[in-house]
């Protein structure tokens, strides 16, 4: 199970018992608001893509979508989500769950500036019932962010 992975991912940095469990789901942006008792917006959801055969995470606020054009420009692709088949294989982590902790090898995670408004967000912790809320500052280092991108779109409106 992930969130067991998880768990043990932030056990050596003293924040395993942080994780939050749910005994509803989070799966979505609108659950995980309700569970967490947050706007949407301070969700931190996890995209996954695939670029070059490859799969890079995308963290980015709740209300914030991609932006083809601004993706493109930076990925030199277009946007192409994991099919949901390939989610778990490739992120370590199942649909509803996926979240940019304990992926695997070669999986780059990169940071949307819709998150930078807020001190605290929630991204999942490998489940479809879990989060953890951390600054964003903590995301960049927990998460091994390769950068923050602008790759976002509607969350400025």
């Amino acid at each position: 199970m992930s969130i067991t992975r998880v768990r043990d991912y932030f056990r050596p940095l003293g924040r395993e018992g942080d994780i939050l469990e749910f005994p509803v789901s989070s799966a979505t942006v609108e659950l995980a608001a309700q569970a967490v008792g947050v706007i949407p917006a301070r969700i931190a959801k996890t995209l996954s893509f695939l670029v070059d055969d490859k799969c890079v995470l995308i963290v980015a606020a709740g209300d914030a979508k991609i932006d083809n054009a601004k993706y493109r420009a930076f990925f030199h692709t277009k946007a192409k989500m994991l099919p949901a088949e390939l989610v778990e294989p490739m992120t370590g982590h199942q649909v509803g769950g996926v979240c940019p902790f304990a992926n695997p090898d070669g999986v780059s995670t990169y940071l949307d500036e819709s998150l930078r408004r807020f001190d605290t967000v929630f991204p999942a912790a490998g489940s479809g019932n879990s989060a953890i809320e951390l600054t964003c500052q903590e995301l960049e280092t927990y998460a091994h962010s390769a950068g923050w991108v602008d790759v976002c779109k509607g969350w400025q409106e």
